[in-house]
């Protein structure tokens, strides 16, 4: 069933509607273009969020805008919180998440029936298959290096002492199987077996695409904030910013520009993530239209 957003007072709910749709797909543009999603737009959105239904408070005598916005924008803000220092997201994907949860806002009391929550599940379903699809493109684009680097990455060492170490324990696996009598502990060792060696080549198969297609060297003039520096960076003993950064600031961008001029660094390798704003923006629409998979429960 679709999200019933019709039988809500439609002005309020409706106006937070068309501004967060027209912030996620101006912000789905910017993110397949330039891989970021520009402040203005996500700031924007939080303030045009809180401000928005602060004033719907104070023209309905209705508190309950401004307290689903602030709790709207704190449940999110914890969730993009934890995504972006898990690597998951880029700042910009969950400064325009935080900006989600201050414009359309949840109730506590209602969880079933809210927007946010459908559309969160939603985010994470069509995230998934986006991020499929994505990998998928960028091997087919990049198929050469990719296949050179899946191929490194196989006869690399320790990957060929793990696929030593993995195969004799499918192979204890696969002949305990034949010992056990239980049919669904066969089918258990065997899902088992199927899921770490999938897994195993799974992650070869990440690590090329990451190598192969979304590194990319830079001039610290081209950088941008947020962006994820590959190797850690010195100039002579003074540390200046490295991956255990989760994204380079400001501040890290006009040292390494001095030290360019200075020609004492030349290029920056960095990683390109994936532009999930257009992910957030499938699942949004989903949401508005097939419905809420939590209220299906």
């Amino acid at each position: 069933m679709a999200y019933d957003w019709l039988s809500a007072d439609i002005a309020p709910l409706g106006i937070m509607y068309v501004v967060s749709f027209i912030a996620l797909f101006i912000g789905s543009i910017t993110d397949l273009k330039t891989r970021e999603v520009p402040d203005w737009l996500n700031f924007g959105l939080i303030g045009s969020g809180i401000g928005l239904n602060l004033l719907f408070s104070a023209i309905y005598s209705d508190t309950s805008f401004i307290i689903n916005s602030l709790v709207g924008l704190a449940i999110f803000f914890g969730i993009a919180y934890v995504m972006f220092y898990a690597g998951q997201w880029g700042g910009g994907d969950s400064k325009i998440l935080m900006g989600l949860g201050a414009a359309i806002g949840i109730d506590v009391g209602d969880i079933r029936h809210q927007f946010l929550p459908g559309f969160f599940i939603n985010a994470l379903f069509a995230g998934a298959i986006y991020g499929l699809l994505w990998s998928v493109f960028l091997v087919f684009r990049n198929r050469k290096k990719f296949q050179k680097e899946f191929a490194e990455l196989l006869s690399d060492k320790n990957v060929v002492k793990w696929k030593k170490v993995l195969l004799a324990a499918l192979v204890i696996m696969l002949a305990s199987s034949f010992l056990i009598e239980a049919g669904y502990i066969k089918i258990l060792v065997l899902s088992v077996s199927f899921l770490v060696l999938a897994s195993f080549y799974m992650w070869i198969f990440v690590r090329a695409i990451e190598k192969s297609c979304m590194y990319r060297l830079v001039e610290p003039s081209r950088l941008t904030e947020g962006d994820w520096i590959v190797k850690d960076i010195y100039v002579g003993k003074q540390y200046i910013c490295g991956p255990k950064d989760l994204g380079i600031s400001k501040n890290q961008i006009r040292k390494l520009i001095k030290f360019h001029r200075q020609k004492k660094i030349k290029k920056i390798l960095i990683k390109e993530g994936i532009p999930f704003v257009p992910s957030f923006f499938i699942a949004f629409v989903l949401t508005l239209t097939v419905g809420n998979p939590v209220a299906m429960l």
